[in-house]
Order: structure tokens, then sequence, then C-alpha cells
């Protein structure tokens, strides 16, 4: 019984109400016709029977009546079994969920035997800041076991939206943040970073992974700007591919599928060879249940579906990485007046459009990294793949499957 309530209870419950509704429909049908009457005139109307044959006929429907009385009474006695049955089993599914239903863990918790649940939490006050961003810190922390790991204090944007915020919060939503949390654990690739621990406390919660020392894609972009650091497009396709193969991972490889929901430059953090590495991946899906995070919407590498019907699907990771692409080939920032001022560009993917419309999508690359023909030749074939990333509409977007095929048979020309 307890193996059939933990399979499929709430099938095993409607065979039972429905066969309960069929036996009260049997109880409802007569069980034998009564003659019916005639609206015939006395004349045509046949003679009354003889005297003699009443007595027959009383003693028949005498019998009639009594076998209607015993099968509904023998009717009615199964069905109020059968009712009160399924109540039964109801109670007992019931109790069976809330015994199996995961414990939610209030205290520190590590996913790897590097990381000290204890020593992580007493050292959280020591931590070194990063960077900032919309829904959180990034800080650097040392444990005592000289592990080095990356920690990012979530901040909501609304406090009741809060997934550390203890007394706001329902249990269930406790228990579906903790499995998110599990799940983002789960995740193994090298252009992906894992969840090793995290700290739930009563006004925060704080998320460790693995400290990358090259920090962001979006710092390494700010020092190519401004001329600190040579970024050649051998290292920007290495960076596309990974990114491309982290999203693949997550999308297809990972059970249940993981949105980033959050890609940008920033969340794309790189080790000292410029291997890509995805962080903060399904976070913004923590602190904003049931709706779409405002920076997903706000932000201007968000797909047009976010702020438009407040949707999130794979599709939208991919005009992020489109947007990724767009800034490794121009090496633009999209907040520049460039696209905002007086020249009225529209932005980084509708100037990409217009230059590959009117066949200067050369005139778009980095002059920087403008050097060989063959690289040339490259850089402007991946501005067409950014540009069918950054379709409007989602079903005219490659899959991050595709994608990893695209590039890698481009690098390979």
């Amino acid at each position: 019984m307890e193996m059939m309530a933990s399979k499929n209870p709430t099938k095993t419950l409607l065979l039972l109400l429905l066969l309960v509704f069929f036996l009260s429909l049997a109880c409802s049908q007569p069980l034998h016709s009564e003659p019916m009457s005639t609206t015939a005139t006395t004349q045509s109307a046949p003679p009354p029977p003889p005297p003699q044959s009443k007595i027959p006929h009383a003693e028949a429907g005498g019998a009639a009546r009594l076998r209607r009385i015993v099968l509904g009474v023998l009717f009615g006695s199964l069905t109020g079994f059968l009712l009160s049955l399924a109540f039964l089993y109801a109670i007992r599914v019931a109790i069976l969920h809330a015994k199996y239903a995961p414990a939610i863990v209030r205290g520190p918790v590590s996913f790897t035997p590097q990381i000290s649940p204890k020593n992580l939490h007493s050292a959280l006050p020591s931590a070194q800041p990063l960077a900032h961003g919309p829904n959180g810190k990034y800080y650097k922390l040392v444990l005592d076991n000289d592990v080095t790991v990356a920690v990012k204090r979530l901040e909501a944007s609304r406090p009741e939206a809060s997934p550390s915020s203890m007394p706001n919060v329902s249990k269930s939503d406790m228990r579906r943040v903790q499995r998110q949390l599990e799940l983002l654990a789960r995740v193994r690739h090298q252009n992906v970073m894992g969840l090793k621990a995290y700290v739930r406390e009563a006004d925060r919660l704080s998320l460790a992974y693995d400290f990358v020392p090259g920090g962001s894609l979006e710092d390494v972009m700010k020092r190519v700007r401004s001329q600190q650091v040579n970024l050649n497009w051998d290292a920007r396709n290495r960076i596309a591919i990974g990114v491309a193969k982290g999203l693949r991972h997550l999308h297809f490889e990972c059970t249940p599928r993981i949105l980033h929901c959050s890609l940008k430059p920033s969340n794309v953090m790189l080790d000292e060879g410029f291997e890509p590495r995805l962080a903060d991946c399904g976070v913004s899906r923590l602190i904003a249940s049931g709706s779409t995070d405002p920076e997903l919407a706000s932000s201007l590498y968000s797909a047009p579906e976010c702020y438009q019907s407040s949707r999130y699907t794979d599709k939208s990771d991919v005009y992020s990485f489109g947007m990724i692409l767009g800034v490794l080939l121009t090496g633009r920032d999209p907040t520049d007046h460039f696209f905002s001022g007086e020249t009225g560009r529209g932005g980084l993917a509708r100037w990409l459009r217009h230059m590959q419309q009117s066949g200067d999508a050369k005139d778009a690359l980095d002059s920087s990294v403008l050097g060989e023909e063959g690289e040339e030749d490259e850089m402007v074939m991946a501005v067409r793949v950014a540009i069918i990333c950054l379709s409007d509409l989602p079903a005219d977007r490659p899959s991050s499957d595709e994608l990893v095929a695209m590039l890698t048979q481009l690098h390979s020309l």
C-alpha cells in the first residue's frame, strides 16, 4: 500500500472515486419496470382482470420491492465502505508526503570535503569585496586550510522575495530554493562554476564557488578598451566557444535543464588562459520566485521576451550570448553613448544588423584585432552568427547545441 501511494496516489484515488460514482449510478437505476399508464378512453381500455388475479400480482410487487430494498442497503453499504476507504487512503497519502518531504537545512551546507561548513560560516566576516552586481556582492574568502573561494551574498530587489529572509518565506519556497541549490551543486563542467557550499542566515544567503583569479570578461574588456590588455581573435573566439559549451551543458546535459537567466560579461569568469567559466547560473531565479527578476528585464543583455511577456527560455540565454559575441567582435560596450547618443543607432543588436545589411560588417569589427585576412573573414562570419542569436523571435535563434557546432566549424575553416 505504501509503495502504491508513493508511486501514483492521485491515479489510485481517482479510480476509487470513479468506482463509487458508477456504483451510485447503478443504485439509482430502476430494477423493475413499472407498467406504463395509458391515456386511452374508457371505451378502448381492456376489461379489468378478474378478482382472482389480484393476489399473485400483489405478491409479485411485494417481492420486487423487497429486492430493491435489500439491494439498496447492500449498494449503500458498499458505497459508504468505498468512500471511507478513499478518505483513509487520502489521509495516508498526505502522511506519506509529509514524511518523505525533504527536511529544510538551516545551517551551512558544503558539497565538497575541502570546505568545512563551520569554518566557512566563521570566516565569512573576513571576506574581501571583489565586485558588486544588481543582485549581490562578490567576495574573496581564504579559509583556514588555504582554500580560496569566491562568495556571493544575495541581495533581493524586494525584501519579501528574498530566499534568505527566513521569516518572510514559506516552507515550500525554502524547499524550492534548497532543491535548486542542490541541483546547481551537481553541475560539473569546465566552463561552468559549480556551487561548492552555501550559508543560509537570517538576513542573507551566501553562495561559495571556486575562485577564478583572472576576473570577469567585463573587467578584461575594460582593460582592452583602455589598451592595457591585448586580446587577439583567437582568445576571443576561445571565450565565445567556451561560453557556448557551458550553455549547452546547462541546457542539454543537466536534468532538469538549467537556465542561466543572467548571462552577461560580468558573469563570465576567465582563468589565466582566458578559458571562460559561467557564474551565477540560475541565481536570479533564487531571488525572484514565480516572476521574472526585474534585473532580467532591465539588462541590455536580456532578450525582448523578458520584458515583453516576462518569459525566459533557453533561447533567451542564446540572445544574451549573441550580445556577448557582439561585444567580443566589436570591442564596444552596449552602454556606450555610441549606441544611445545623438547618432541614434538603437543598440548593439540593431547596429550590427544595419552594418551586415549594408555590407559593412567588417567596419563593425574591433580595429585592434584586425590583421590577417583569414581571421577577418572568420570574424565577419561570426558577426552573422551573432545577428542570428539576436533575432527578435526566439524560434529564429539557434540552440546552444547548434551554437557550439557553428562556432567550432567556423574556427576550423
